[in-house]
């Protein structure tokens, strides 16, 4: 299949997109909300936890994810993941209800490990549906619509929580938040049903235990180019998420800013990452394609140096800087995590994709948990959330370093 696909695929990856959307938008909605009310509580270091329980499940479970995607109808494992979100949603809503937070840490876990299952399924079944030379826009497609739905999830938590009053003596807008994640939840594991069935890539495939992923990532040195894209992949994550952490003390205490308004900077980043996301097929084409990447790094850099100068600038000037920095900052970084993550899922063999997918988010998932500890260090040391931004930008700095060493000397066609 060539050219623009018939409207039958198109209805099947519809369904595919919906369930992506509603599944994200409420993960983020809800773990946004939690995250505003322990920073709202003085709490700042319980979004490392949050960071930790929500990543530990992709690094314990990544290898099983992988071999179910492989080993199994991957539309039955997303509907079997999305039933297990209605059960963590109920759990969760009771949490938040009790305002208790060991429950709400353990509802944050099961999340994730249903989250883990579900990945390598969707993204697996773009090749199935696509061809190779329509994967890179069925992806660009999905990040958009991925960062549309965390966008609305992270604006629509701010905005629920500035709700005042209560009810039964719990605040009106956790309220909300549980009620909310809960029907959303069930509404996802409906649209699940209308996701296209795949058979299974090989009922052959052995699971060869939990490490299998470490093993996966280890035979991707014998491809330089699916190696680094990887890691990259796998950086984008850390320093990405990294942000989204320093963001919400940055404006809550730093500038004093609303629920509402804290959420709103998250949401320009990215609405930056989903223009970008449009650019990257046009910009990244082409069996050169890794070009992009040092030159879209550097424009993050950039970009971090410039949010970290902000509070420097005379105050009628910091509002528009912010806001601009952060949307170049989004915009570069779409344009830098499509492509890689493009490759990583059309590099690897048909009956391999699924070990190879689950294995790259096993890698993502490092990079968020070190986001984490990055943070809670951060938190730990009391440095400001502006130059936590410069410090991130140092960091990029020395990654683009080792791209240049890394980066392939002839051209490579995905």
């Amino acid at each position: 299949m060539n050219g623009a696909p018939h409207q039958n695929t198109r209805l099947k990856f519809a369904a595919m997109v919906a369930v992506y959307f509603t599944g994200t938008f409420n993960d983020n909605f809800c773990r946004q909300s939690v995250m505003l009310i322990a920073v709202a509580a003085g709490i700042a270091k319980l979004q490392s936890y949050i960071t930790v329980f929500f990543t530990l499940p992709f690094i314990i479970f990544a290898a099983y994810a992988g071999y179910l995607a492989d080993r199994c109808s991957k539309r039955s494992v997303v509907i079997g993941t999305k039933l297990v979100s209605v059960a963590a949603y109920i759990l969760g809503a009771v949490g938040l209800y009790l305002m208790s937070w060991p429950i709400i840490m353990i509802t944050v876990f099961i999340l994730g490990a249903q989250s883990t299952i579900f990945s390598p399924a969707i993204y697996g079944s773009i090749p199935e549906l696509y061809p190779s030379d329509y994967v890179t826009t069925a992806n660009g497609v999905i990040t958009v619509v991925s960062n549309a739905a965390i966008l609305l999830g992270i604006a629509g938590a701010g905005f629920v929580l500035d709700f005042k009053g209560d009810f039964n003596g719990v605040p009106l807008g956790d309220c909300l938040v549980a009620v909310s994640g809960l029907c959303i939840a069930f509404i996802t594991f409906v649209i699940s049903f209308f996701v296209p069935r795949f058979p299974a890539a090989s009922r052959k495939v052995r699971f060869q235990g939990p490490w299998e992923s470490v093993v996966v990532l280890a035979q991707t040195r014998r491809d330089p180019l699916l190696a680094n894209s990887v890691f990259n992949k796998a950086f984008f994550w850390f320093a990405g998420y990294l942000q989204i952490l320093i963001i919400i003390p940055l404006g809550l205490t730093q500038f004093g800013f609303t629920m509402t308004m804290t959420s709103v900077l998250v949401v320009i980043e990215f609405l930056g990452i989903a223009v970008g996301s449009f650019l990257a097929p046009i910009v990244a084409k082409g069996p050169r394609w890794y070009r992009v990447l040092v030159p879209a790094s550097f424009i993050m850099a950039a970009s971090m140096s410039v949010v970290a100068l902000v509070p420097y600038l005379p105050v009628s000037l910091q509002k528009a800087v912010f806001v601009s920095a952060l949307a170049i900052l989004g915009v570069a970084g779409g344009v830098f995590s499509v492509p890689v993550t493009s490759f990583v899922q059309v590099r690897p063999a048909p009956d391999f994709k699924g070990r190879m997918i689950a294995a790259s988010n096993l890698a993502d998932f490092v990079g968020i948990l070190l986001s984490g500890v990055v943070f809670y260090i951060f938190d730990w040391l009391h440095i400001l959330p502006t130059n936590c931004f410069a410090i991130e930008a140092i960091i990029i700095i020395a990654a683009i370093g080792w791209m240049l060493t890394k980066s392939p000397k002839g051209s490579d066609n995905a």
